[in-house]
């Protein structure tokens, strides 16, 4: 018997991962239905809002100075 050396590809450029990821993205828009799209942008929207309702709020807080906030108040 022999000894086999396991392949190992080249590492990619950047042009040739891009290459790659557009064609996995152009198979997945071709094979996926209309169905799909939406049951995926669903769950998508499903598990953002929530965390969207509890990250934001903390953050602008953070962010925004007080002398902004009364302003806003005012309007």
């Amino acid at each position: 018997m022999t000894t086999r050396t396991q392949y190992t590809p080249h590492p990619a450029t950047a042009d040739q991962f891009c290459g790659m990821w557009d064609a996995h993205v152009d198979a997945l828009e071709r094979h996926l239905s209309i169905n799909r799209w939406a049951m995926a942008a669903v769950t998508v929207v499903l598990i953002a809002y929530p965390i969207a309702q509890i990250v934001i709020p903390p953050a602008l807080h953070a962010i925004v100075p007080d002398v902004v906030r009364t302003v806003i108040n005012f309007i």
